[in-house]
């Protein structure tokens, strides 16, 4: 019987961290790779202590104004985990409950499925408690800006040839 109930407490305690990891390879691989960019610059931080998982997209979306061009801008959140910084294989990595969830907003524009460097990527990431309404409106007018002046060439801009 203690054997069950112990078999049982390993699998409600690792559970949430096994769905993070399937939340995340779910995702379409544009916004994996807009996740992928927030963990590598929030692990570039020196004060961030902890390894930390993607655990739930907030909202998604993209422009695919053609020629393999896409605009991505995905809100979601990154939660801390008892692993250190820098912890490659994260599958019994833990979810803690006593740190608050950061809440990052991440937008780019990819050409054939990569990320381009211009215009440059935007990465916001905050802390939930500090995050304010006027800094979420920031954000989104951010990346509405984004992929509005882009300044690429339209098919309507081309010159076509007899």
């Amino acid at each position: 019987m203690a054997a069950l109930l112990l078999l049982l407490f390993s699998a409600g305690v690792l559970l949430p961290s096994i769905e993070a990891q399937e939340a995340y390879s779910k995702l379409p691989d544009k916004y994996r790779k807009g996740v992928d960019l927030a963990l590598q610059q929030l692990n570039s931080h020196s004060g961030v202590q902890h390894h930390y998982l993607f655990f739930k997209s907030l909202l998604k979306s993209d422009i695919e104004p053609g020629f393999d061009v896409s605009y991505i801008y995905h809100n979601f959140y990154l939660k801390a985990t008892k692993c250190v910084k820098g912890t490659v294989d994260a599958r019994n990595c833990k979810f803690r409950d006593d740190r608050p969830l950061i809440d990052c907003a991440i937008c780019y524009k990819t050409f054939a499925g990569k990320i381009e460097k211009e215009p440059k990527p935007y990465v916001h990431c905050l802390h939930k408690p500090a995050l304010t309404e006027d800094m979420k409106t920031t954000r989104v007018d951010h990346c509405n800006t984004m992929s509005y002046q882009s300044g690429d060439a339209t098919i309507l801009a081309s010159k076509g040839s007899k």
